[in-house]
């Protein structure tokens, strides 16, 4: 598992018995000097999944630079760094890639371009993994879910200054599940994309 310090990763090793959890800032542009200084690479992996991400709302009139970049790090730039990272050891295992991403990257709401540009760009990094892997048996899977009742989507309504009723959103279990189902599937078979919108209640 990545945490982001070493409080965190103390924290998921004992929330997790028999687990490795390895320190890397996901947020950091440097993460790519932080993953080749470790001390210890897998030498297999089942599977990578992608999942750390952040939404701050703004216009493309407010968008600065810095908060431009800030979105591409955590919410582009890091799974590739990562994934790529990971590679070898996936291989070995002919293993999978998951990429949480959201329905932002398929329309897009004002005062979200900085989002749905990353989450965009994610998908076509996807779909181009999943054709360059084939061959090693590594297989890519985008999860593209909309509204999840998570802190980020609190976060996320903090800033559309609505309220936030958990029970109008999709359970993250619900997102996880689908996801164990795609890591699931036999070896002869790949679940490109799955789309996840709330029911309607």
């Amino acid at each position: 598992m990545i945490a982001r310090n070493p409080m965190r990763a103390a924290e998921l090793v004992r929330a997790f018995p028999g687990s490795r959890a390895l320190v890397a800032d996901l947020a950091s542009r440097s993460l790519e000097s932080a993953l080749a200084a470790l001390d210890w690479v897998p030498p297999r992996l089942d599977s990578v999944i992608n999942v750390a991400g952040t939404t701050e709302l703004e216009s493309v009139a407010d968008l600065t630079a810095d908060s431009f970049l800030e979105t591409l790090t955590t919410n582009l730039l890091s799974p590739v760094v990562l994934t790529r990272w990971a590679l070898p050891a996936l291989r070995e295992a002919r293993g999978a890639v998951v990429f949480v991403n959201s329905t932002a990257a398929l329309t897009v709401n004002p005062g979200w371009a900085a989002y749905a540009a990353a989450k965009a760009g994610l998908r076509a990094i996807a779909d181009a993994l999943r054709a360059e892997e084939a061959t090693h048996g590594v297989r890519v899977t985008s999860v593209f879910p909309s509204r999840t009742a998570t802190p980020l989507q609190e976060h996320v309504r903090q800033q559309e200054a609505g309220t936030y009723d958990p029970s109008r959103y999709m359970n993250p279990a619900t997102v996880a599940a689908q996801i164990v189902n795609a890591l699931d599937l036999p070896g002869d078979a790949v679940v490109a994309e799955i789309v996840l919108r709330p029911a309607q209640r």
